[in-house]
């Protein structure tokens, strides 16, 4: 018995995270197949690109009770019974620009599926819009983090400003006995780490763990591209792409961890799958930033050690930065596009023409666009100038032309040019397609700020179910 003893003693504890989502609109399927078989204790979400912000904003400026993701009800609706079932929690950074909003929403799913006992906790402070003037004033500089251009080129412009944050907040927020965590902008991998610093108790300074918790969120935060999905290997070999499993990450208190997925999904996980996914928006290696940590993955080893199974080991980690990284979005003016086909022959010919006739055009009316853009879909819409002329003529082109004007009624001009041309240009122009209503556009403005003065106004709120309604 005394052996018995020792020998479950030295067990190492172990905690498992599942991937929910990669972006804004990606399917719940795969989530809804981890919570079932996966055998986590964790479901991890991350809806949030820049684009997205920009996306949420735009939602909000039509509905001021807007500006978190749409989807956040289905998803609810899909996992809340397996949070009660087997006690799952749920990390979302679902909340974009009002994560106050989707707090809201959420209690709301859980009433209507009748759960009375259930805890869900909003963190806030990640908005600094309303601050941009006090951090001018104890001067720091919020010119552009790239370009070095002054923020008073935007700042009159300005619709929304958002603080990277980490995981912190997010374990405070487990700590308070969470179910449902709900943020606004956090790094990609915040809600894959929280988990583990909340289970392990890891201290600020154990770089090197901290680091793997950071590289394993990077590794499941992009749906199924650990699994699979987007795989330029011999990806025609996978089998079951149309049910594709999302990654699964069993960690280990010493900083190694496995990553698979469920074993009846599609997919495929092997070291090829799970290394594009390690280089994937990795600018340096070396120094992978996060307000968490700074990762060194120049060491890291995988492994293949099973069936879809890889492990991963020799991450390390440096003192986290003492800055913060702030995205902010601006009235950039607007767009109008227009789409058009061409056949064969000489479909590239006639759509060139096109482009310039639509050109003389717009000097001889006067139209005044900050940027006129042409692509070519067919032959060089993703390649640009890497491009190049085929031997063979193209069955087909299509010529996708956008504006960027400073009003919507200068953008409304744009499409109007086309029409005529399709008795008055080139042979076999085919009928329009495309948006060719004017939208407005966000630019996009990044700085670095004192982390401090946006942890010092963190706040966490954390309601049960049973309180309200």
């Amino acid at each position: 018995m005394k052996n018995h003893r020792k020998e479950t003693d030295t067990v190492m504890k172990k905690v498992r995270i599942g991937a929910a989502q990669g972006f804004y609109g990606d399917t719940i399927e795969p989530a809804v197949a981890t919570a079932k078989k996966g055998d986590v204790q964790y479901i991890c979400f991350d809806a949030l690109a820049e684009l997205t912000m920009a996306i949420l904003k735009k939602d909000q400026m039509k509905n001021e009770k807007a500006g978190y993701t749409k989807d956040i009800s289905l998803q609810m609706k899909a996992l809340l019974p397996y949070v009660r079932e087997k006690g799952i929690k749920l990390l979302t950074n679902a909340g974009g620009i009002n994560p106050e909003g989707a707090q809201q929403e959420i209690i709301r799913v859980a009433e209507e599926l009748g759960m009375d006992d259930l805890k869900v906790a909003v963190v806030t402070g990640d908005n600094v819009l309303h601050r941009i003037d006090e951090f001018q004033d104890r001067g720091i500089s919020l010119n552009h983090l790239e370009t070095d251009q002054p923020i008073e080129t935007v700042k009159d412009k300005l619709v929304f400003a958002n603080a990277y944050i980490g995981a912190r907040p997010i374990v405070k927020a487990l700590e308070s006995g969470a179910d449902i965590v709900v943020t606004g902008r956090t790094t990609d991998t915040a809600q894959f780490l929280a988990p583990l610093i909340h289970e392990f108790g890891w201290g600020e300074e154990e770089w090197d763990r901290l680091a793997s918790g950071v590289f394993m969120g990077h590794l499941l935060e992009c749906s199924a591209q650990s699994t699979g999905g987007n795989f330029s290997g011999n990806w025609w070999e996978i089998e079951g792409f149309d049910r594709i499993g999302y990654p699964i990450a069993e960690f280990s208190e010493n900083g190694d961890f496995t990553v698979s997925k469920v074993e009846d999904r599609g997919g495929l996980v092997t070291v090829d799958t799970v290394k594009e996914q390690m280089l994937y928006e990795i600018h340096d290696p070396a120094n992978y930033i996060t307000p968490d940590v700074v990762v060194d993955i120049t060491n890291v080893q995988l492994e293949n050690t099973g069936p879809n199974k890889v492990k991963v080991t020799g991450t390390r980690g440096k003192p986290r930065p003492e800055t913060l990284k702030v995205v902010m979005g601006y009235e950039n003016g607007y767009t109008g596009q227009v789409m058009v086909g061409f056949s064969w022959p000489d479909p590239l010919k006639k759509a060139r023409k096109v482009d310039e006739i639509i050109r003389k055009q717009i000097k001889q009316r006067g139209l005044d666009y900050d940027e006129v853009r042409t692509d070519f879909v067919g032959y060089n819409s993703l390649h640009g100038p890497l491009a190049h002329e085929y031997e063979e003529d193209l069955n087909e082109i299509y010529l996708r032309m956008a504006v960027r004007a400073k009003t919507k009624k200068e953008a409304a001009k744009f499409s109007r040019l086309f029409p005529p041309l399709a008795l008055n240009g080139p042979p076999t122009m085919s009928g329009f397609t495309g948006n060719t209503a004017p939208r407005a556009l966000i630019g996009m403005w990044s700085a670095l700020i004192p982390r401090e003065l946006v942890e010092d106004h963190i706040q966490i709120k954390n309601v049960e179910v049973s309180a309200i309604g």
